[in-house]
């Protein structure tokens, strides 16, 4: 009796997309091969940074209470270097306080925030709150699955949104003369990574001396309470 011949089976994953790089079409050696190719000793600072920049610090506070303190947009100005004198915007959820890395002018900020993911992203923007298109992504990570530690891990990503090229509203500027915040771009790993030091000191500082993670930063006080000292 004989025997018909097999049939292959079709290949698992999506057909007719070119250009996909899969073990069905690519040894595992040419794939080293070409991971090999695509890695080099050093990179461009454009090719890292120049769309997209992210971040990453391991945090030594449960996550719960990393995101919780997150999560409340205000405290924004204990850990960032120039946020300042945060204060309702006029509608609900909208903050507005001072970016003291240039004179004069005012940051507005929404937060939304995930509690299931921990996920914290601060829409924000210079001299208006009717389009807050410059976003930060935070996200708090257990550090015990993925680290085998206590604690927490924190991302931050940026992307470079066009507007960071150009202002789209100059006419609200405080001064013709007034730097835009594109303008630093290129110092935002940099400046970032000062900042979330800041944010790993403060969580840091509080948990290990079982002092209260969140607590409201004078300003934000006041504003909850204009009759508090």
């Amino acid at each position: 009796m004989s025997i018909a011949p097999s049939i292959p089976a079709e290949p698992p994953g999506p057909t007719g997309v070119p250009g996909l790089t899969t073990v069905e079409n690519t040894a595992p050696a040419v794939l080293a091969a070409r991971c090999a190719e695509l890695t080099r000793p050093a990179y461009p600072h454009q090719d890292v940074y120049g769309q997209y920049c992210t971040i990453h610090e391991y945090v030594d506070c449960p996550p719960d209470d990393a995101y919780t303190y997150l999560r409340q947009g205000h405290h924004l100005e204990e850990w960032t270097f120039s946020l300042r004198n945060f204060e309702p915007g006029g509608t609900p959820g909208l903050w507005v306080g001072d970016d003291l890395l240039e004179a004069r002018t005012r940051i507005y900020c929404r937060v939304a925030s995930n509690a299931e993911a921990r996920t914290v992203d601060f829409h924000c923007a210079w001299d208006q709150g009717e389009r807050l298109w410059m976003i930060y992504l935070m996200r708090v990570v257990p550090a015990e699955p993925v680290l085998g530690r206590p604690g927490s891990v924190i991302t931050w990503t940026n992307c470079r949104h066009p507007y960071y090229d150009a202002n789209p509203r100059p006419e609200l500027a405080p001064s013709p003369d007034r730097a835009w915040v594109g303008t630093y771009w290129d110092l935002f790993y940099a400046g970032h990574t000062v900042e979330m030091a800041n944010l790993k000191a403060i969580l840091e500082h509080r948990y290990r001396n079982a002092l209260p993670v969140s607590v409201p930063p004078r300003s934000a006080a006041a504003a909850a309470d204009p009759g508090a000292k």
